[in-house]
């Protein structure tokens, strides 16, 4: 599966790379909060991610119905780059992810240590990011989209100075 997701002000627009169609929309909840919903092609809402800390090295909690899924912990900024995710998807099943970069830019998807794909980091003309994702079909789930706001809430300021 290969994914776009592009940066709009607060709005997070999610395509297919192939056949340039509106997947998902990732949405600001409210007004200086660090919460953004995930919702579907038909607007009903999927998942819910919430900045935790606003610590040098953030977190994030993934939640499906408020009911707590995952934890997206940032282990380091800048000497190799990563967020470590765990928790659980809604079917129960263990989940460890690490979202893992020596640049900032080029980052590795792994899953209980194997590599599952890739996030890349791209600055657009107008000097906005865009995120592309390629992962194996068979680990794809509806909330892989929201790794990329993670990375770009962690690390999108550092991406843009370079």
């Amino acid at each position: 599966m290969e994914l776009m997701i592009s940066v709009k002000g607060n709005k997070y627009t999610v395509t297919d790379k192939k056949q340039q169609r509106l997947l998902y929309t990732i949405k600001k909840k409210a007004f200086s909060s660090g919460r953004y919903v995930l919702l579907d092609a038909s607007n009903y809402q999927l998942y819910t991610i919430v900045q935790t800390s606003d610590d040098r090295k953030p977190t994030f909690s993934i939640t499906h119905n408020d009911a707590y899924i995952m934890k997206l912990e940032c282990k380091s900024l800048f000497l190799d780059p990563t967020i470590n995710v765990s928790g659980k998807d809604t079917a129960g099943t263990k989940i460890v992810y690490d979202i893992a970069s020596k640049d900032h830019r080029d980052f590795q998807l792994l899953r209980d240590g194997l590599n599952v794909g890739k996030l890349l980091v791209h600055l657009t003309v107008s000097g906005e990011l865009q995120y592309e994702i390629e992962i194996e079909d068979k680990v794809f789930d509806d909330y892989i989209p929201l790794f990329a706001i993670a990375v770009d809430l962690t690390f999108g300021n550092i991406n843009k100075g370079k």
